[in-house]
């Protein structure tokens, strides 16, 4: 069965099931990027492996991660091209998750490589540096910076009760950029997982929203439920 949104869904926002949807949505943005990519590159997915600590009164919890990233090289000498990484709340919410990220971004951007990074993730603090000045407002976003301007993003906006976009992975300089559907995507990670049945709708989601995302997701689910 389909999430009973349009779009993200933010329940996936809890720590048990955002690493399995994760690994999911990886592996389908996998699936949708080979057919588009010519036989000069390969592309495989690779995994970040680190460890948090959380203080709790007198001891200390360290928990282990490990996040599926993309990596599309160029076949003839195995130059990194192209870093396609889907943010986690970890990444966003823990120091060791931000290092652990932010070290692996500055790595592809040292071998001038360009960095696709997907944000589905509502809760802590954007590991994107860029303004949101005469921006329309957005809730996820697919944030795109080009080899030859490693400082300038191109932004595939959306909100949470809209589909998630469209966006452009762009490849070697002279070779087209391949369209990739995030929503088709996410589609087949949510089924492959079969997360409908561990989700608990009538509860309130993991992560936190503003009053008109709270409204907007209770009367969805109301009109969910009547059909």
């Amino acid at each position: 069965m389909p999430t009973p949104f349009p779009g993200m869904d933010p329940y996936l926002e809890d720590d048990k099931l955002w690493p399995v949807f994760q690994h999911h949505l990886a592996h389908a943005l996998h699936q949708l990027l080979l057919p588009g990519l010519m036989d000069r590159y390969r592309a495989r997915i690779t995994q970040r492996h680190y460890v948090s600590e959380q203080a709790l009164f007198t001891s200390i919890i360290r928990e282990e991660h490990t996040e599926a990233l993309i990596e599309i090289r160029q076949r003839a000498d195995g130059r990194l091209i192209t870093l396609l990484e889907v943010i986690s709340p970890a990444n966003k919410m823990s120091d060791a998750g931000r290092k652990a990220y932010l070290a692996r971004r500055q790595e592809a951007r040292s071998v001038k490589a360009n960095i696709v990074e997907v944000d589905l993730v509502l809760q802590g603090a954007s590991l994107i540096d860029c303004s949101r000045e005469g921006l329309p407002a957005w809730d996820y976003a697919v944030f795109v910076s080009r080899a030859a301007q490693p400082d300038r993003y191109e932004i595939f906006p959306t909100t949470l009760p809209k589909r998630l976009p469209k966006f452009r992975l762009p490849l070697a300089a002279d070779d087209r950029d391949t369209v990739i559907d995030l929503q088709a995507a996410f589609g087949r990670a949510f089924d492959q997982g079969d997360f409908v049945k561990q989700i608990n709708y009538d509860q309130d989601p993991a992560t936190k929203l503003g009053d008109e995302n709270r409204d907007w997701l209770r009367q969805r689910l109301l009109e969910q439920q009547k059909r």
